[in-house]
């Protein structure tokens, strides 16, 4: 008997029938064939069967042992077609429909990261906002409100949009916050006068707020513009003590780096690379110099200092945080009510809570108005204009001060109540770092 037997079509045997079997075998071999077709096959109806050998060539292999898909040809990322997609392919086609070409960065050290990019370049970065400048877009000016402000030349280092501070050599100058353009509301801008031989710009970053920058890279941004130079040198310090930065002429910090941005008359975002050593866990300080401005302007903004060797795009914070950051150095009262106690016929202690614990306590206040623009009520709630208002103490949650009225309209020990005009309020100074 040469027929074989078989049940699936690999199990026939090419060589038979032999030339010398019998011809009445024939019709066994056909049943055979038929039977091996159909239990191979046996869910092809009675429907043309239309694939080309091309399009069946496209299934390049089998599955491998233990799974149930195919391995298919890779087509091209932009193949819209109904063909089997392959994982390289679907994987092309998202980064193609996402913009992101680039090899994706290394996820090892990133953890809690996500995916972002400078425009050009893909890296990992912080989700919420890592910058470590406080009021980098100056958007909070509370000692100033857009007022022009006198630098004096060679004195110490005044404070100006809140956390920023200025001075400079060889001649006055002035500095204000400016409209911005585009994105950015505000940026801060010196004006240069003749004589002048140095500007500088910093901010000093308590350790609370830095401690974790140690032994890092980091990358410095800024915003600037100079209309006479072309050169805006940058240095990073971190502080010899905790929080201790020193003065102008007795500084009391180590250099960490330093560099030199080549600048234009038109505002562009400049940034560079910070290598943190590990001893910087006491603060770290960043100033912004230039030599003779001897006219023109420089012109500052969106200041970010962040972990990573990846400059993002600036990110302002909104101005309720930016603020309540901001008046941990520089609280401000403008509660339009405050309740105090009359010492005499003409004046009254009243206290004041601080929104924000400040840095320090207080040293002193300043006023955003005259005297004459507070006041304190009588018995009668009848207010009387003030003639001077004076600093009495301070501490990290609050401070008080005496106010002082022209006639005698109070009575000792009673409660009065000191109000502040529209719009006035009361600084309190020397938090600072």
């Amino acid at each position: 008997m040469s027929v074989e037997s078989a049940t699936y079509i690999s199990q026939l045997n090419s060589a038979l029938p032999a030339a010398g079997d019998l011809i009445s075998e024939g019709d066994n071999h056909l049943n055979l064939i038929k039977s091996t077709l159909l239990a191979t096959f046996p869910n092809f109806t009675a429907t043309a069967i239309t694939p080309t050998s091309a399009d069946v060539n496209k299934v390049a292999g089998a599955a491998t042992t233990g799974a149930t898909g195919f391995n298919v040809v890779t087509q091209a990322a932009a193949d819209n077609t109904t063909l089997a997609a392959s994982t390289a392919q679907v994987q092309a086609a998202i980064l193609a429909a996402s913009g992101v070409t680039a090899v994706l960065p290394a996820q090892s050290g990133n953890s809690g990261k996500v995916l972002g990019t400078n425009g050009t370049t893909a890296s990992w970065v912080d989700h919420d906002n890592d910058n470590r400048i406080i009021n980098g877009g100056m958007a909070i000016d509370r000692r100033n409100e857009g007022a022009a402000q006198t630098f004096t030349a060679a004195a110490a280092l005044a404070y100006c949009v809140d956390r920023w501070y200025g001075y400079c050599t060889g001649a006055n100058v002035t500095g204000q916050r400016v409209a911005g353009s585009v994105k950015s509301q505000y940026r801060y801008q010196f004006t240069g006068a003749a004589s002048v031989t140095a500007i500088g710009f910093g901010q000093r970053i308590e350790a609370a707020n830095s401690y974790d920058m140690n032994d890092e890279a980091a990358t410095f941004g800024v915003d600037l513009a100079n209309s006479l130079l072309t050169s805006v040198t940058w240095t990073a310090y971190y502080a010899n003590t905790a929080d201790t930065f020193g003065s102008l002429a007795s500084p009391t910090r180590t250099q960490i780096a330093t560099g030199t941005f080549t600048v234009t008359s038109t505002i562009t975002r400049y940034t560079a690379s910070i290598t943190i050593p590990a001893a910087a866990v006491t603060g770290i300080e960043i100033v912004l110099t230039v030599g003779a401005q001897i006219s023109g302007t420089l012109t500052i903004g969106n200041v970010s200092l962040e972990r990573g060797t990846t400059a993002g795009a600036f990110k302002p914070r909104s101005k309720t945080v930016e603020q309540s950051l901001c008046e941990r150095f520089l609280p401000v009262t403008e509660t339009a009510y405050l309740a105090a106690q009359a010492y005499g016929t003409t004046s009254g202690y009243v206290s004041a809570p601080f929104r924000v614990p400040a840095y320090r306590a207080p040293t002193g206040i300043t006023l955003s108005a005259a005297a004459a623009g507070y006041s304190l009520t009588n018995t009668a709630f009848t207010p009387t204009v003030c003639t001077s208002v004076a600093f009495g103490a301070g501490a990290v949650g609050g401070g008080s001060f005496a106010a002082v009225v022209g006639s005698g309209v109070l009575t000792a020990g009673d409660a009065t109540t000191f109000i502040s005009g529209a719009g006035n309020k009361i600084i309190w100074t020397g938090c600072e770092l």
